[in-house]
């Protein structure tokens, strides 16, 4: 099983986090979409083979490419 982890700022993004729930996909737990208000940064962690459906209307929305993408192997 892979874990991702994908972030964005959104400080100087083109779009708000209350502007991207509505377009956030329902995911199996534990993959979670998370955000920090403090520091502005919005992102998914991932468990699943696959990205979530949607994922690209969340970039686009954004307007670029997450600025951390981290793929892990899960120890097990």
């Amino acid at each position: 099983m892979i874990a991702r982890i994908l972030l964005w700022s959104l400080f100087d993004s083109k779009t708000t986090v209350d502007e991207l729930r509505p377009q956030l996909s329902e995911l199996s737990a534990p993959s979670a979409w998370i955000w920090n208000e403090a520091s502005e940064r919005f992102g998914l962690i991932s468990f699943d083979d696959d990205l979530p459906p949607g994922l690209d209307s969340v970039r686009d929305l954004i307007g670029r490419e997450p600025d951390v993408y981290e793929e892990f192997d899960l120890l097990g």
